[in-house]
């Protein structure tokens, strides 16, 4: 079993940035981000392997950037250059995938989830 909390959610204005922190009880080989906004249904936002292996929806590419602390157990999304459609709840993920890391992977855990708000 491993529990995962969000941080970190917060409002900004467009084109401003926000940081989102994952803390995990058990870092899996796996780690992802996903959010949804209202209406629409669960997407990947980026995911990590533990040998910092990323990938990234295309829509995140060159504002996002996805991080890991193995020592921390900690999960990072850097979130730059924010817009409107940034804006929905986003979660962390981690699954104990041997081979495979992606947004598409089934991940295990899922954790509760953060606010992301973007005015203009």
């Amino acid at each position: 079993q491993v529990q995962l909390v969000e941080s970190g959610g917060g409002s900004v204005q467009a084109g401003g940035s926000l940081r989102l922190a994952c803390v995990a009880s058990k870092f899996t080989y796996c780690m992802g981000w996903f959010r949804q906004a209202p209406g629409k249904e669960r997407e990947g936002v980026a995911s990590i392997n533990s040998r910092g292996t990323t990938t990234y929806a295309d829509s995140v590419k060159g504002r996002f950037s996805v991080s890991r602390d193995n020592a921390k157990n900690t999960l990072w999304l850097q979130m730059n250059s924010l817009e409107a459609e940034d804006i929905a709840v986003y979660y962390c993920a981690a699954g104990w995938f041997d081979t495979g890391c992606s947004l598409k992977s089934p991940y295990e855990y899922w954790g509760q989830g953060t606010q992301v708000t973007v005015s203009s």
